[in-house]
């Protein structure tokens, strides 16, 4: 446990510092994220770090990411050459037993990390940016935080035993009410935010919500590949895809309620 806190604590902090003084360390920092979560990815299926799908992975997501940082109207046209890229060089290859399942593991992953990471960016660069990202950040960890540590003590229903075992209804429930009571507070208090309380009530709510179903999702990709920890790269916590699960869902959510709402 004190690893786990010791890491969590640096890996904090890093990502404070780069949240705070924003580009380009910020845009460099989330590509540099994203370059690790895919070498964690794609090999889940059982292919290499060096095999075409992880290369072709890795270009993938980190083209989302630039695009953020420049223009997403561009958007369509990289969605549609991650899907139709892939589908031309798989047609050449010998082996086309698993070719159906390399591509679509390939799509997804420049999807689930290159997409939903790409919020990231656009998300930074509003006027209000710095401390909004704060607040998706701090909001989840404290949903995360509160329901393992609240799970580990008081859980005794389990939540979904067939994906996430330790998980339960305790722990998520805590976790809620943790979420919602930091966002509010940050919400109140982050200077540049001044959100007023139902805004901040529903931001509380939403990441209150998503941040244990995008665990979930997570641990069900992994699971459905036999893993359970992505790596190893982040002491008492797995890899760097452990620490995304909750925070892929909790930056969508969070840029479109401001976009929509807020703005």
């Amino acid at each position: 446990m004190l690893k786990r806190w010791l890491s969590g604590l640096l890996l904090g902090a890093i990502v404070f510092v780069v949240v705070w003084f924003g580009d380009p360390s910020f845009s460099i920092g989330v590509a540099a994220i994203a370059v690790v979560g895919s070498l964690e990815f794609f090999p889940l299926i059982g292919v290499s770090r060096k095999h075409p799908i992880t290369i072709f992975g890795i270009i993938g997501v980190l083209l989302f990411i630039g695009l953020a940082q420049f223009d997403m109207k561009y958007t369509p046209q990289l969605l549609t050459a991650a899907v139709i890229l892939p589908l031309i060089w798989l047609v050449f290859q010998p082996d086309i037993q698993h070719a159906a399942v390399n591509w679509a593991w390939l799509i997804v992953g420049i999807l689930y990390l290159g997409w939903m990471l790409s919020h990231f960016i656009p998300l930074r660069q509003l006027d209000i940016g710095r401390d909004l990202v704060i607040l998706a950040i701090v909001g989840n960890v404290a949903s995360d935080t509160i329901a393992f540590h609240c799970g580990l003590k008081w859980g005794r229903h389990r939540m979904a035993p067939r994906i996430s075992p330790a998980k339960s209804w305790e722990g998520a429930i805590a976790g809620f009410i943790g979420a919602v009571a930091t966002v509010i507070v940050l919400g109140t208090f982050l200077p540049t935010l001044k959100l007023p309380y139902w805004q901040s009530l529903d931001l509380g709510v939403l990441i209150g919500f998503f941040a244990p179903l995008g665990d979930l999702a997570e641990s069900m990709l992994k699971r459905s590949t036999g893993i359970k920890d992505s790596g190893n790269c982040v002491p008492g916590h797995g890899g760097i895809l452990d620490r995304l699960d909750s925070i892929l869902f909790t930056v969508v959510v969070v840029y479109y309620f401001v976009t929509w709402v807020i703005l």
